[in-house]
């Protein structure tokens, strides 16, 4: 028999009770990554909304094609603490790598959550730098390209230690914790990590922010040089630590 391993997104949102007939809103949906995923977990009977304050992620959002006959989820423009009384109200919200943005968490959790059914879900995928990177081996260029990411969200005013910080923020917001949990991206030496391609997708950023220069990163041949790196090192490295958790509101 073969296992087909879920990835921590699709995971995370299973167990957190994404099911048949929920109406989900992605909120920081951005292209509509998660949106759309979710929208294959509701199926036809279900529903999902997608909100951002970039316009220029929505459409791209909204140019979408999904796979099969499901209807396509519906992209709003609004910023997530003034969510319009229009959209209505939810069986669960999610989101992924969007906690670690807001100024004030626990503000924007509780604002949320006004929008969620009584025992709904409320879930959030976030990624935390506390733990990583780690290796025992150098891996010198992996730590240098690695540093640039960590300098340019923490430049942003973003939270690099927002996954030992769910758990507080969902109970300060009043909600019921129901698991928080983690998983490591680790690479071996046969098991290529794409970590030059997502310099590249921040690059502009990266420079903007003066993090780093493109001489600097070299980016045409960041990626090889990467690659060669891991398969010399004969070693394993761990580049990110996904942080996942869901609660609920309390029925009453």
């Amino acid at each position: 028999m073969t296992i087909v391993a879920r990835d921590f997104t699709t995971q995370l949102l299973i167990d957190a009770g994404i099911k048949d007939g929920m109406r989900v809103l992605d909120v920081g949906c951005g292209s509509g990554d998660v949106s759309f995923l979710v929208r294959s977990l509701v199926g036809e009977s279900g529903e999902v909304i997608g909100v951002d304050h970039d316009d220029e992620a929505l459409t791209a959002a909204r140019n979408r094609r999904a796979e099969g006959s499901l209807p396509l989820p519906v992209f709003i423009q609004s910023n997530l603490l003034d969510l319009p009384n229009s959209i209505g109200m939810f069986d669960a919200i999610v989101g992924r790598r969007v906690l670690m943005y807001q100024a004030d968490t626990v503000a924007t959790v509780t604002s949320l959550a006004a929008h969620l059914r009584p025992s709904g879900s409320m879930v959030f995928q976030e990624h935390d730098t506390t733990m990583a990177p780690a290796s025992i081996d150098a891996f010198a260029l992996h730590r240098k390209a690695q540093g640039w990411l960590k300098e340019m969200i923490a430049c942003e005013g973003a939270d690099l230690h927002i996954g030992f910080n769910l758990h507080g923020i969902f109970t300060r917001a009043g909600l019921c914790v129901g698991s928080v949990r983690a998983e490591c991206l680790v690479q071996t030496p046969d098991s290529p990590y794409s970590l030059g391609h997502i310099v590249r997708a921040c690059l502009p950023r990266i420079i903007a922010l003066g993090v780093a220069t493109t001489d600097e990163i070299g980016i045409e041949t960041l990626q090889q040089r990467l690659d060669d790196e891991r398969v010399q090192s004969h070693g394993i490295y761990i580049g990110d630590v996904m942080f996942g958790a869901w609660a609920s509101k309390p029925a009453g």
